[in-house]
Formats: structure tokens, C-alpha cells, sequence
């Protein structure tokens, strides 16, 4: 009894190094179809049932970006995976993209609203008029076909 809790338990360890290790840190490696969008803008895309997408914004965290999903889609339409984040260069301050991930499911709409709130920390209000002027939205419709 004790050698199989053993096996059971190093199976356990292996298993979990090996999910740590994988991607740089990223929960998945497939983006699918990048659909670029920023602040201010609203970007259409039209996508196949079971087509794996990405919302793509610029993202710099060292000066205050902090994108977030505003809201779960429709999961009739489009399923949400994960966020990820990838730099665009090795220093600090060098800013790079955050992509939020979907699957799509059935034929439909949804809109898909991401917010940048600008230097807000745990907040989801920006702190001072600075912070808010520099925050925004960038809305993506997405249909399913």
C-alpha cells in the first residue's frame, strides 16, 4: 500500500513540473487568429465554429496598462480561455501585446470588451484625471458563421 502511494505521489510531482515548464509561463502556446484592436477602436471578425482566436492589445504593465475582459461572452457564441502576455524586448519599460483567448463555439454574435485601466492597481477606477484619460476600451464584435 505504501509503494503505491508512493508511485501515485512521484507520478503527481513529475506531472505538475511538467505543466510548469511548459511555455514560458503561458497556459497555452496556440493563439489561434489574431484579431489586433486598441483603444478606442471597435474591430469586426468573423470566424468559423471551433476556430481558436486571440484578442491582441498593446500592453505595457511597467507604465500602468491593465487590461482586463469587462465581461465573459456569450458561451453559446465564443468560450474564454486564458490571458496571455508576451514582451516585445528583453528590457524593462519594453511593452509587448496581451492576448485574450477564446474558442469559438456556435453560430452567433458577441461583443467582446476589453478595458485598460490605466495605473488603477486593484481598482477598476482610474485615481486621478491622468489615470482616466488614459484609460480606454477596445471593443471587438465577433461573428460566427
Amino acid at each position: 500500500m505504501k509503494r503505491g502511494r508512493a508511485v501515485v505521489a512521484a507520478l503527481v510531482l513529475l506531472t505538475s513540473g511538467l505543466v510548469a515548464g511548459c511555455g514560458d509561463g503561458s497556459a497555452v502556446s496556440d493563439f489561434g487568429t489574431v484579431v489586433k484592436g486598441a483603444k478606442g477602436t471597435t474591430v469586426r471578425a468573423e470566424l468559423r465554429p471551433g476556430q481558436r482566436f486571440s484578442l491582441a492589445v498593446p500592453d505595457n504593465p511597467s507604465v500602468g496598462d491593465d487590461w482586463r475582459l469587462a465581461a465573459v461572452p456569450d458561451a453559446r457564441v465564443a468560450s474564454y480561455i486564458s490571458e496571455e502576455h508576451k514582451s516585445a524586448g528583453q528590457g524593462p519599460g519594453s511593452g509587448g501585446t496581451a492576448y485574450f483567448v477564446f474558442n469559438t463555439k456556435s453560430p452567433g454574435t458577441a461583443e467582446i470588451t476589453l478595458r485598460d485601466c490605466r495605473r488603477c492597481g486593484q481598482s477598476s477606477t482610474p485615481p486621478d484625471e491622468e489615470s482616466r484619460r488614459q484609460s480606454g476600451e477596445a471593443v471587438f464584435e465577433i461573428t460566427v458563421r
